[in-house]
């Protein structure tokens, strides 16, 4: 079985700031799912950050599906691979209609644009969200938003999800879409959240983000 991530040593702080990660590692198997514990300002986010190579370490090696990602093109193969649904949806979405937010990525990707609305309107039928296709994006409630911010990092079909606290703002009754959602996905998983209610049913593995550093929760 290939190793999909792995964090080796990951050193990083901000400027100004304290050191956020101190020697940080961990692995991520195909199918697994692993939840990111601690306060906020322990790096977690920061964490998922690195991964994708938004951010960089001063010190230790990002290696993402066989190969050490230090440059920004070597990180290309790794956004398009690995999903990250971000904290905040109105961060994600920012074309006028729901179908054009999802095909975006699509389209990036050099899909023709009916390719790129047919694996919209898959990824919609799937999670239930026809009825959104056609919508104005910031008209939407939050919990409509959080999901249609899943529908596009699902609709480039990753290996991995990163999902940062994915319940933020969620009603119960959309809490409980999103959750059934993500238990019938089959990628590997990387969450953050605060609810140990939600970790233990999406990605029960903890990690505890402590002094910089992962230990097992």
């Amino acid at each position: 079985m290939s190793t999909l991530l792995e964090l080796s040593d990951i050193h990083f702080g901000y400027p100004g700031h304290a050191p956020v990660l101190s020697g940080a590692a961990f692995t991520l198997q195909p199918g697994e799912r692993v939840s990111l514990i601690g306060p906020n300002g322990s790096g977690k986010s920061t964490l998922l950050r690195l991964v994708l190579g938004l951010l960089r370490p001063s010190r230790g090696t990002v290696r993402a599906f066989g190969h050490v990602r230090r440059q920004e093109r070597d990180f290309h193969e790794v956004r398009r691979r690995v999903g990250l649904v971000f904290q905040d949806p109105d961060d994600q979405l920012f074309c006028p209609t729901v179908a054009e937010d999802i095909a975006f990525g699509p389209l990036n990707l050099g899909l023709s644009r009916a390719e790129a609305l047919e694996r919209v309107d898959a990824v919609l039928d799937a999670l239930a969200l026809s009825h959104l296709r056609n919508r104005v994006t910031h008209h939407l409630s939050g919990g409509e938003k959080r999901l249609v911010t899943l529908a596009t990092v699902l609709v480039m079909q990753p290996e991995v999800l990163l999902l940062d606290e994915p319940t933020n703002a969620l009603d119960p009754d959309n809490e409980a879409r999103l959750l059934a959602i993500l238990q019938d996905l089959p990628q590997a998983i990387i969450l953050v959240s605060h609810d140990p209610d939600f970790r233990a049913q999406v990605a029960p593995r903890g990690l505890h983000l402590r002094a910089g550093r992962l230990m097992p929760a």
